[in-house]
């Protein structure tokens, strides 16, 4: 591979890690270079998002390489949040939504594993509308990140605690998540129906 194409494989493999990151490390493996080699393109690639000309920086929290937008544009972000088109919860974000209320504290991977598709576009849309927070990390490689439902959540479905949702019917094994998303999805989806 040539030199300036190893920048671009970084640059990707950073994108696809998404919120979960990437370390240095997984980098040094997956492109065969050292960490030296590495860390002068990560560097650059640093340099080049913090022109003022681009809308995300690449961060580096608790060893995890990711991409982030920038503050100064937030008041943009919020915009978009609350344009008209924007009020409703798609399906796939009210199943998210599902499967965190009743696995919480989960992490994304594990929500994907139930959904059986990524989960990072419903994940950001309910951590926008502040039905859904990041909890804390969780214990083992790499620290994944534990999402929860908020107060927001619990004020807009009308339950003091989380423990008020509807009870699952006994026949629901726990090998399959699926239909609690389903569940829940089906008594609560016109409450979130887009706005006309």
């Amino acid at each position: 591979m040539k030199e300036t194409n190893f920048k671009g494989a970084i640059e990707g493999l950073i994108f696809v890690s998404g919120e979960e990151g990437i370390e240095r490390k997984q980098i040094t493996e997956v492109l065969e270079i050292s960490l030296q080699e590495a860390g002068r393109y990560i560097n650059e690639l640093k340099e080049e998002y913090e022109n003022e000309n681009r809308g995300m920086r690449i961060a580096e929290y608790a060893g995890q390489l990711q991409f982030v937008t920038k503050a100064e544009h937030a008041v943009y972000y919020e915009r978009l949040i609350k344009s008209p088109q924007h009020s409703g919860l798609s399906q796939a974000a009210l199943e998210t939504l599902a499967i965190i209320a009743y696995k919480q504290p989960i992490t994304r991977s594990e929500i994907e594993e139930i959904r059986g598709v990524k989960t990072e576009k419903p994940l950001q849309t309910l951590q926008a509308k502040s039905l859904v927070k990041e909890t804390g990390r969780a214990e083992g490689t790499g620290r994944a990140i534990l999402y929860g439902t908020t107060k927001a959540f619990l004020e807009h479905f009308g339950l003091k605690t989380i423990k008020d949702l509807p009870p699952l019917p006994d026949s629901v094994k726990t090998d399959e998540e699926e239909e609690e998303a389903d569940l829940f999805f089906s008594r609560f989806q016109q409450s979130f129906q887009p706005e006309e």
